[in-house]
């Protein structure tokens, strides 16, 4: 019987799901269970339950179990097809298959195990099959205790069932040799293989007993996943915490462990300014909190995929705790259970939205609910790391007050914790304080002096800027972006021969932006949008807003554009609407002011020993010198 199942869109035996492709029922319990359904995903689902009955009838097991659509824990993705039951020693054995529709695969060199074919548009660059397959595999094993126990054994695979193997080429290129062997890829000619080897791990069927197991499993990170976790913070410098971070990851363990004593929903907010030192502050939260006595449910939670993948970058080779890593749209009340998380670490908080539905999420997981109140609501102990400061758009609206409003609406308990030290900027509040005054977010005149330990300097030209951030990129264990205003388009395509287009210009200077995310293979040297702050290659594009936050550089070097001007009458800076390139702060007019300015503000402390800038607005340009001591 099809019950209904929020982690599953279609579960029956063998005999019932047998019974559904005969009578073409599959596709529509599908549909009826998921409501929202596109064309070509109804039609997956019908060739691929007849390419899936076909393949067990040929394997001659009987009394398996069969789900389609299987919800990964802690994501938006959904596995294909899950075959349940014990080999011929009664253990049980889960079988994960990955299904593809495809017949046209075209090999790519792009790290990470990516191919080139059709899913809805051409030559669209996807992850191999394989490497879906290793990615839902270690959830399982990292989130299912009936996997890290061995209670219950998995194997994984993906089947093309019209795809035509040919050795050496396409999805058996020899680049993905190793990925292949980890997880093996059965083309429409091996479907004999395929059938051999669900007979050797499902010989004894009782299918729905293993089902059940797996289903009714808690579902939580693993032992293994955590001690991954606890990991990610070695001895070096990047990690070390230093005087109030210290104070801070203290006082935040004592209040885990006071909410943890009295069982009581909480709320905790850790509010600080550029530098000091949120993020690591988090890090050292969650390899702390792993490795503690208790096992817990922790996630690490942030809205900006640059950051998300800049610490899974970091990571050690092989650490598994990346899983852990996740941004604020996973914890929708479709997909988690009120409180079924311990620990929620949200950085970036100021990022958070009105709401987690987008233009991808699916009808059965849209929710009323505003974003922040999925978050508190998923979780015992939430913890938000904020800037209240750096709000950049209309449709984010993180800000410490929402925070104690929804707090108190779920009955929590609500503690704050102040980060003052500035550890970015070398360590100079002062450069910090000039630079909030100059931009107008507080109306004391500050003067930015000699003595003030940090290298600020105007350049005459853009050109000569990137020359001087060239040149301290190749010094030894220095790291230097560029970055700018939105103030030109951002190409969506390459030009004819190939290329990134030169977007920004001023004068003979031209550079291109960080690549676009529709460009899903930069050219040779490039690399994707999100990789532009934490790869060295990024040094040869302008980044912008949404990939510098959240970052660190030594040098940072700004192109401030006419969207910020000098307005004489009123001796202030002033946004300039007409000037912005950026659709989302143009439907949010009525506050662009305030988002222009928090935007330099973001973009002109990243730097921890120096900040370059270039004024496109020459009486801008004279507004910032007249701040400055005279040299």
């Amino acid at each position: 019987m099809n019950v209904p199942n929020r982690k599953v869109i279609y579960s029956e035996s063998q005999s019932d799901f047998f019974n559904d492709v005969l009578l073409n029922k599959v596709a529509d319990k599908m549909r009826d269970n998921h409501k929202t359904v596109q064309n070509n995903e109804f039609r997956a689902w019908e060739n691929s339950s007849k390419s899936i009955k076909n393949l067990i009838e040929l394997s001659g097991i009987t009394d398996v179990y069969i789900t389609f659509e299987y919800l990964v824990p802690y994501s938006q993705k959904r596995i294909d097809c899950l075959l349940y039951g014990t080999n011929k020693n009664n253990k049980g054995v889960v079988i994960h298959i990955e299904l593809k529709q495809w017949d046209n695969v075209t090999a790519t060199n792009i790290e990470g195990n990516f191919v080139e074919t059709y899913t809805g548009k051409p030559k669209n660059v996807v992850p191999h099959p394989s490497q879906q397959v290793q990615g839902y595999n270690e959830y399982l094993i990292g989130f299912v205790e009936a996997f890290e126990e061995n209670q219950i054994g998995l194997y994984g695979c993906s089947y093309c069932h019209n795809y035509t193997r040919i050795d050496g080429e396409g999805l058996y290129d020899p680049i993905y040799k190793k990925i292949l062997t980890d997880y093996p890829l059965y083309s429409k000619n091996d479907v004999q293989r395929l059938a051999d080897t669900l007979k050797e791990k499902l010989a004894n069927g009782n299918g729905y007993a293993i089902f059940n197991k797996f289903m009714q499993s808690p579902v939580r990170p693993s032992k293994k996943l955590l001690e991954s976790a606890s990991k990610i913070i070695d001895d070096s410098e990047k990690f070390a915490l230093l005087n109030d971070q210290i104070i801070a990851r203290n006082t935040i363990i004592s209040k885990i462990k006071k909410a943890d004593k009295n069982e009581e929903k909480s709320v905790i907010i850790i509010k600080g300014g550029p530098g000091t030192g949120k993020t690591v502050i988090a890090l050292h939260l969650l390899a702390e909190l792993a490795t503690s006595a208790k096992q817990r449910s922790i996630f690490f939670a942030t809205k900006s995929k640059p950051l998300l993948e800049g610490i899974k970058h970091n990571l050690v080779r092989g650490n598994k705790a990346k899983l852990l890593f996740t941004n604020l749209n996973q914890f929708i009340p479709s997909r988690v259970d009120e409180n079924s998380v311990d620990i929620l670490l949200i950085d970036e908080a100021h990022r958070i939205g009105k709401t987690s539905n987008n233009q991808y999420t699916k009808a059965a997981d849209r929710t009323e609910l505003p974003q922040i109140d999925t978050l508190i609501k998923a979780a015992k102990v939430s913890i938000f790391f904020i800037d209240d400061k750096q709000n950049i758009r209309e449709q984010e609206i993180g800000n410490t007050e929402l925070i104690r409003k929804t707090a108190s609406n779920y009955n929590c308990s609500i503690e704050e914790v102040e980060l003052i030290s500035q550890f970015r900027c070398n360590g100079s509040d002062n450069y910090l304080d000039w630079l909030e005054s100059t931009l107008g977010h507080n109306e004391s005149k500050r003067i930015l002096k000699k003595q003030d330990n940090y290298e600020f300097k105007i350049f005459p030209s853009p050109s000569e800027l990137y020359n001087e951030l060239v040149k301290k990129s190749k010094e030894k264990n220095t790291t230097a972006r560029l970055t700018a205003g939105f103030c030109w388009p951002w190409s969506k395509m390459l030009d004819e021969n190939g290329n990134l287009k030169n977007d920004v210009r001023i004068g003979s200077f031209a550079m291109p932006w960080e690549t676009h995310g529709d460009i899903t293979r930069p050219p040779s040297g490039f690399v994707k949008w999100y990789e532009w702050a934490y790869k060295p290659e990024g040094i040869k594009q302008v980044g912008c807003i949404y990939t510098a936050q959240g970052f660190e550089f030594d040098y940072i070097g700004v192109i401030i554009g006419n969207d910020l001007k000098y307005d004489e009458s009123t001796d202030t800076l002033k946004g300039d609407i007409t000037a912005t390139q950026d659709p989302t702060l143009r439907r949010g007019k009525d506050n662009f002011d305030e988002y222009v300015k928090n935007i330099y503000r973001v973009l002109m402390s990243r730097g921890m020993k120096g900040c370059y800038v270039y004024f496109t607005e020459k009486e801008t340009e004279k507004y910032f010198r007249s701040r400055l001591e005279l040299i």
